[in-house]
């Protein structure tokens, strides 16, 4: 049964740029997440504090988090892969933060440079601290359907992990799929695993389209009762790890079908879409939403404009 609302976290400025290999400045990212929270967005990844030598697209987290015109009730969070990415973060006044783990030994290895394990028990102080200074902690579950190493990823091994952070304090755990290999009957199965020993609302799902099945992947989860997506606007990001990979799902792509299906997100279409198109002058590649590409050749063969 379809739920009558979902939430939408919105995490295009985070997730969606840290690859991106063009210049966008402080002031564009500002006025991509002010535009966002516009469109009616509750819940945005704003940045990540990591450091800059890995991630130079992130070296203004602080600075954007300055720049952004904060509305009530939307909560603008951050990324944090340590203590002192975190301290940076509580200095910021994020509203709140997020951790990540992976599903496979050997993606844990290859992105954060240690084990599963190592990374939980770094996590025990970050989540520790984080709940001390009063923030809520959301926390991630890589490589979720599949590792770009290992291959498949057994439910057991994802279960794992997030039963693991939900344990150290994390109030929600996403279940992503980092290279964008599930499918429906893999969701179905793994949610059916999952759900025999975790409460549904503590669980959200984050997909990546690089097979073009993430809005499937979508129906399947709203299916079985989750009712927290992830989402990037103009379909911006992917994955390193995956060559090709065609970046998360595009917050209009989720909207258009979720407001087909009458499902409430209380976020606006052509808000998001308008927004998107402000940062693609930015980009050195088109954007990739489904969604935006027919509204654009619409426009060039109608002659009009406007998201």
């Amino acid at each position: 049964m379809t739920p009558p609302a979902v939430t939408i976290v919105e995490v295009g400025p985070r997730d969606g740029l840290q690859n991106e290999t063009a210049a966008i400045s402080t002031a564009d990212k500002v006025r991509f997440v002010d535009a966002l929270s516009a469109a009616g967005h509750r819940v945005i990844e704003v940045s990540s504090f990591v450091s800059p030598r890995w991630v130079p697209q992130m070296a203004d987290a602080a600075e954007v988090f300055a720049g952004i015109t904060r509305r009530a009730g939307v909560r603008y969070t951050a990324l944090v892969p340590n203590l002192p990415g975190l301290e940076r973060a509580i200095a910021a006044h994020v509203s709140e933060v997020a951790v990540f783990a992976a599903a496979s030994e050997t993606f844990s290895a290859r992105n954060i440079n240690q084990s599963i394990d190592e990374s939980l028990h770094r996590y025990t102080d970050v989540i520790g601290r984080a709940l001390a200074a009063g923030l809520r902690v959301r926390g991630y579950v890589s490589c979720a359907f599949g590792c770009p190493f290992e291959g498949p990823v057994t439910p057991a091994a994802v279960l794992r992990v997030t039963r693991a952070l939900l344990d150290l304090g994390a109030y929600e755990v996403a279940v992503s799929d980092t290279i964008g290999v599930g499918h429906p009957g893999q969701v179905r199965e793994l949610l059916a695993f999952l759900g025999g020993e975790l409460p549904f609302d503590r669980l959200a799902l984050h997909f990546h389209d690089t097979r073009g099945t993430a809005l499937a992947n979508v129906l399947a989860g709203l299916d079985a009762g989750i009712t927290t997506f992830d989402a990037a606007a103009g379909g911006l990001g992917g994955c390193p790890f995956a060559p090709g990979a065609s970046g998360n799902l595009a917050t209009e792509d989720l909207l258009y079908m979720l407001d087909g299906l009458g499902v409430e997100t209380g976020v606006s279409l052509a808000g998001v879409a308008a927004a998107s198109e402000m940062l693609a002058a930015r980009l050195d590649h088109p954007l990739r939403s489904r969604y935006l590409q027919a509204e654009q050749a619409t426009r060039a063969r109608t002659g009009t404009s406007g998201a």
